[in-house]
């Protein structure tokens, strides 16, 4: 009795996620089926399948990238994104190691800072923020990298402080007796052995700064740079007039590199949280 009444309740759970997955994905399933409609038909039979009069082809692609330059913003995406997450990982992981190996009131204060850093809400800096960058010339692709720097230091030295804690002092102590300075020690013994966090922060500073939009808008000169979330919104030409056909190629050509990049590297996630929160 007990065994039925376990497979009913499984079945149950399953049809249930079944339920919610499907809901999930079912705006993304929406764009993708109106992307190859023509514009009149997307708000007319938005939830209806392309038939040959509504088809479009791949106009609506086209258009995006070529009337709405969309392959630039996508370059400038990609360096944002790339440069803003290496050196994310690089200096926070340093910073958590340093954190954690040298205990003074000033590391348990910046350790606080960091993480205090986490539940500041953004809309708080935001005008401030727009204002010194600005000033500084921060208003570019690689100036935006020292901002994205300072908002994502938090959870990424939060993470590696936690993973750092469960490395064994005598591995370290070893590499110095060897001869190591604390340098190379660091990125010859500490650095391959923190690698599921690594992979861990890295994702979720991926999908983060890719998907951003209010910030690269405060920060950058748009005259000259866009992001594509940024020129996704340009397509909203004047007096109302939208582009519909060109917004939802365009929403999928953002969204599909998010999609590969987090099933490709969806398993390192929980290992890489579950390995930072070893200890706290």
């Amino acid at each position: 009795m007990n065994g039925k009444k376990k497979q009913a309740l499984s079945l149950l759970g399953t049809g249930i996620f079944t339920v919610l997955g499907l809901v999930y994905i079912a705006p993304i399933l929406i764009v993708l089926m109106n992307s190859f409609k023509k514009k009149v038909y997307i708000n007319k039979e938005p939830f209806k399948l392309p038939v040959e009069k509504t088809w479009n082809s791949i106009e609506n692609y086209v258009t995006a990238v070529d009337k709405y330059e969309l392959l630039s913003a996508v370059g400038w995406t990609v360096f944002i994104t790339v440069g803003s997450v290496l050196v994310i990982l690089v200096c926070t992981s340093m910073c958590a190691w340093y954190i954690t190996r040298v205990k003074t009131k000033f590391t348990k204060a910046l350790y606080l800072l960091c993480v205090f850093s986490m539940v500041v809400p953004f809309q708080m800096v935001m005008f401030t923020l727009s204002l010194v960058a600005d000033r500084t010339r921060l208003n570019t692709p690689w100036g935006i990298i020292i901002i994205y720097l300072g908002f994502g230091a938090g959870l990424a030295v939060f993470m590696f402080c936690g993973f750092v804690k469960s490395i064994p002092l005598e591995i370290e102590e070893a590499a110095l007796i060897d001869g190591c300075t604390p340098l190379r020690m660091f990125f010859g013994v500490v650095l391959p052995i923190m690698k599921p966090t690594y992979i861990s922060v890295g994702i979720l500073e991926t999908m983060w700064i890719w998907n951003d939009f209010l910030l690269p808008y405060l920060v950058l000169d748009l005259n000259k740079y866009k992001t594509i979330s940024i020129a996704i919104q340009y397509m909203k030409g004047s007096y109302g007039r939208v582009d519909m056909g060109a917004i939802m190629a365009a929403l999928i050509l953002a969204v599909i590199p998010v999609i590969i990049f987090y099933l490709a590297c969806q398993k390192h996630i929980i290992k890489g949280v579950a390995a930072g929160a070893v200890k706290g």
